[in-house]
């Protein structure tokens, strides 16, 4: 039997976003990620897709919205400290909003939906990290909010996790979550350079 999506059952456009006509969202690229106990698998990699992202995004005009976590002072995602802060390499520019969160929906508790909809498209064009918690539930918000979620596969990354006295590998929980997405929530491209 042959797999596909509930999307395709459902009918959904699968057209990925256009730069233009969205509003990229990047989520969680913090200082957090990049070393230490939480250190993600290819967050270098991913991070370089994320400024490519970002540069592409920014000449074209999109709403771009940063979204960090804070945790609290002393914690790993501590924004007042240099650990919780936004990677330099796709730090806010001038204009650039900053929305902070307490919880993995980057929509719940705060302005997000409103710097959305105040932007004016229907699309929201999704990446950072980690994949399977905040890029997912922010693009499973973006969705049940009636908005049309592309998330760029190459600008996210995770880590592994223990799982039933095993581990998941960082690569297939990625896909897994990755998966998750496309069977529902929005679209997934592999490379934001697929975007125009």
């Amino acid at each position: 039997m042959a797999t596909t999506t509930l999307r395709a059952l459902m009918g959904f456009d699968e057209t990925p976003a256009s730069l233009a006509d969205a509003t990229l969202i990047l989520v969680d690229y913090q200082n957090t990620y990049v070393r230490g106990v939480l250190e993600l698998d290819g967050w270098q990699a991913a991070l370089d897709s994320a400024a490519g992202l970002l540069d592409r995004a920014r000449e074209a005009g999109t709403t771009v919205i940063h979204v960090v976590n804070d945790g609290g002072e002393g914690t790993l995602y501590d924004i007042r400290a240099e650990i919780g802060q936004i990677h330099p390499r796709v730090a806010p520019a001038d204009g650039e909003s900053v929305v902070v969160k307490k919880v993995p929906d980057a929509f719940v508790g705060t302005d997000l939906g409103d710097l959305v909809a105040d932007a004016g498209h229907k699309d929201v064009v999704v990446a950072g990290f980690m994949t399977h918690m905040c890029v997912l539930f922010t693009a499973q918000g973006a969705f049940l909010r009636g908005y049309r979620p592309t998330v760029v596969a190459d600008a996210c990354a995770t880590r592994p996790l223990p799982a039933a006295g095993t581990e998941v590998p960082a690569a297939q929980l990625h896909r897994s979550t990755l998966a998750t997405i496309g069977d529902l929530y929005g679209v997934v491209v592999e490379s934001g350079r697929t975007l125009v």
